[in-house]
């Protein structure tokens, strides 16, 4: 019988193999949704809802809910976070920091439920995802450090980075940027692209490997290193501080209509 359950932290680590030792191949948030598949001792092997994204979490960290919920949550209307991090209340006094891309179902008054619970949050710090630009999403991640496997502020990996945005707009993406170069439609010229495609970039063995959002005026929004804002061009990345081109561009895709 399919379980599911949902993230009811902060963060979560999900990791490539049933181990503390195994590396993070990805990030839950607060709010998202899993499927069980596995299990394994302490860890159950999992996969978003959003994206069939598999891997192993440590079962403490995940709230087991029924199917009903999971459909309740799933279908209800979508809030996000949009400061890097907010406070959110239980009635027992136990509080949690939801990071930016944390999504809040049905909220009502700064009030919303999650299996259980009834948290409490301050209206200025969430909005729905029909209510901000993508463009605005994205200037909210600059700087923040790069981290393999991450999808919050406080670390995320380019194609991470890609995909909550685009989820904060309510639009849902692949985890991998190899995924997501298989999504959307094919934009021929880089003086064609406009305002929140997604550009990316290849390996010498004609791998995709990295991704970023397009910007104006020949500029995008890319995690390297940092979040940042580079030049981009038909050749690719140009990093003005390493005077250099960093990554090689292999294809554009238009995901907005």
């Amino acid at each position: 019988m399919q379980e599911f359950g949902v993230c009811e932290l902060s963060m979560v680590p999900v990791r490539k193999q049933p181990s503390e030792t195994s590396e993070m191949v990805n990030q839950l948030l607060f709010g998202d949704l899993i499927k069980v598949d596995d299990s394994q001792n302490n860890w159950l092997l999992v996969r978003t809802d959003h994206d069939d994204y598999e891997g192993w979490v440590d079962k403490n960290m995940i709230t087991k809910i029924n199917k009903t919920e999971f459909k309740r949550i799933a279908n209800g209307k979508p809030f996000f976070v949009i400061e890097a991090s907010a406070k959110a209340s239980i009635k027992n006094g136990t509080t949690v920091n939801i990071p930016m891309g944390g999504r809040l179902t049905d909220i009502n008054d700064g009030n919303f439920l999650l299996s259980r619970n009834r948290y409490s949050i301050d209206n200025n710090l969430f909005t729905q995802s029909d209510k901000i630009s993508l463009t605005d999403l994205a200037m909210k991640y600059l700087g923040s450090p790069y981290m393999w496997g991450g999808r919050s502020p406080f670390g995320v990996d380019c194609s991470g980075l890609v995909q909550i945005i685009f989820k904060m707009i309510n639009i849902n993406l692949k985890r991998d940027a190899n995924q997501q170069a298989e999504q959307g439609i094919n934009i021929d010229f880089v003086n064609e692209s406009r305002e929140g495609d997604l550009a990316f970039f290849d390996n010498s063995e004609g791998k995709i490997i990295h991704v970023g959002i397009i910007l104006g005026n020949n500029r995008i929004l890319h995690a390297s290193g940092t979040v940042r804002i580079d030049k981009l061009d038909h050749q690719g990345i140009f990093n003005d501080n390493q005077n250099k081109y960093t990554h090689n561009l292999r294809i554009i895709k238009r995901i907005l209509s």
